[in-house]
């Protein structure tokens, strides 16, 4: 049988076109038309006053804390409950993650114990330079809530919305509601550039600084000068012209990835321990990875046996993210925690989910985990 992968790119056909057009005109080199193209269309279809195409998303989290001024000895609040990518950049600064735990509803930042976090982190002396708030696996976090407790304290927030492109919270896409929100494009996302990421801002001044710093810190001058210490993070021009092809066709990719979501709930849901997430009050989510929670006392079966019964027939899926504050390379770090993203991590199952997922596939992948939950 042919691999079904987790979320594997997804090509509409208006991609190639494009790189030909990038081609033909002999723009291979980084930046183009197709760039400048790329970021005033991110802004159409987000609301954010300034894009900037960079090399990652990991990439465009570093730029923005820089935009912040976070430096060495810094502490930046970070939710637990994500992919490594969030936090590294924090580490790459010399400053250190403060992790906060999530909730139960969205599965991100927790504004409760956010808040617990500054005030304890305040009593030692660090007020946190800035809090990076995640929209994981396309949904949407509590956002009024954290934006309201990092308020209170003058603390800026990152809206790291690499996997929720599409999503919108209270009617406003993600990633545009914050001072600065961050997009990734990398090939499992929802549009994929193969690798890259954006930057979103409202403010004209941080997005000049930020163009500046990704660009190699390079000064108007004629020769190259260097005033300060620069990245080479910005996209190429072919890239550009992918993620313009894929960016054409997001509401359907987001419009699809629900039906798979539905679908998949429909036809497992009625199986003893097995649960889905519903949209949060606040927001709709894109559906980017279809997640379920397996009880294991109820299904008699694990979610490690449910990921290998689907690899032995050639069916991707993975474990929900290892919380932050339980990876070995960030055990030094401050960590407020509830169990919630610990539970999710032990219970948490990410089920082949991408736009070209026919309907066949899906019954594939449901007939392994209904046989898997009955032969227990």
């Amino acid at each position: 049988m042919n691999r079904l992968y987790l979320s594997p790119p997804y090509m509409s056909g208006l991609e190639l076109e494009l790189v030909k057009e990038a081609f033909s005109t002999n723009w291979i080199a980084p930046l183009g038309p197709m760039v400048d193209a790329f970021e005033a269309e991110i802004c159409a279809c987000t609301g954010a006053r300034h894009a900037l195409a960079v090399s990652s998303g990991t990439a465009a989290i570093h730029l923005s804390l820089m935009l912040l001024g976070v430096t060495a000895g810094d502490e930046v609040l970070c939710a637990s409950f994500t992919f490594a990518g969030s936090a590294f950049p924090i580490r790459y600064l010399g400053a250190t993650p403060v992790f906060v735990d999530s909730e139960e509803t969205s599965w991100n930042m927790d504004p409760a114990l956010l808040e617990e976090a500054i005030l304890d982190r305040m009593k030692r002396g660090k007020t946190p330079k800035a809090a990076i708030v995640v929209h994981l696996y396309g949904q949407s976090a509590d956002l009024d809530a954290i934006m309201e407790v990092c308020a209170r304290y003058g603390i800026p927030v990152i809206e790291d919305a690499a996997e929720s492109l599409g999503t919108l919270y209270r009617g406003r896409p993600t990633g545009t509601l914050a001072p600065l929100g961050v997009l990734s494009f990398n090939g499992n996302k929802i549009i994929t550039t193969s690798s890259g990421g954006m930057l979103l801002c409202h403010d004209g001044d941080l997005a000049a600084r930020g163009k500046s710093l990704a660009t190699q810190a390079r000064e108007p001058c004629p020769w190259y000068e260097h005033h300060a210490i620069g990245f080479n993070y910005r996209m190429s021009n072919v890239l550009a012209a992918i993620g313009r092809g894929q960016l054409k066709t997001l509401e359907e990719r987001v419009a699809r990835r629900r039906v798979i979501f539905d679908q998949y709930t429909r036809m497992l849901a009625q199986l003893p321990g097995i649960r889905f997430t519903s949209d949060p009050p606040w927001g709709r989510s894109n559906r980017w990875l279809t997640c379920i929670r397996i009880d294991s006392a109820l299904s008699g079966v694990t979610p490690e046996e449910i990921r290998l019964a689907l690899e032995q027939e050639n069916i991707e899926s993975r474990p929900l993210w290892k919380p932050m504050h339980l990876q070995p390379v960030f055990g030094e770090c401050p960590a407020y925690t509830n169990g919630v993203s610990e539970n999710l991590f032990n219970e948490g199952l990410c089920l082949p989910s991408g736009n070209g997922l026919s309907d066949a596939d899906l019954n594939r992948v449901v007939d392994v985990i209904k046989n898997t939950v009955r032969s227990h």
